[in-house]
């Protein structure tokens, strides 16, 4: 199982935290914040998300950290997420 681990700043001014894992093939994201103790896990992983662990897999990959086929996992996935014109 790999994990990927990022915060962030809400509209609010709070810390996010966010862990995305794959194993077995599959994408799971949870995130709480900072001040909070449960995660929340999310089965449909929300497009900012996908483009932040894009982001984050892709700079990886280019330290030779992260497969190149876990980028195009991510960017199939951010295909699927956006909405149809």
């Amino acid at each position: 199982m790999k994990k990927h681990e990022w915060r962030e700043n809400t509209e609010e001014g709070e810390t996010r935290l966010v862990t995305a894992t794959r194993h077995a093939g599959k994408w799971k994201l949870r995130s709480r914040l900072k001040k909070e103790t449960e995660w929340t896990e999310h089965p449909v992983i929300p497009l900012g998300d996908l483009e932040t662990l894009h982001e984050l897999i892709s700079n990886k990959y280019q330290r030779q950290r992260a497969p190149y086929e876990q980028v195009l996992e991510i960017e199939a996935l951010i295909a699927l997420a956006k909405p149809s014109k």
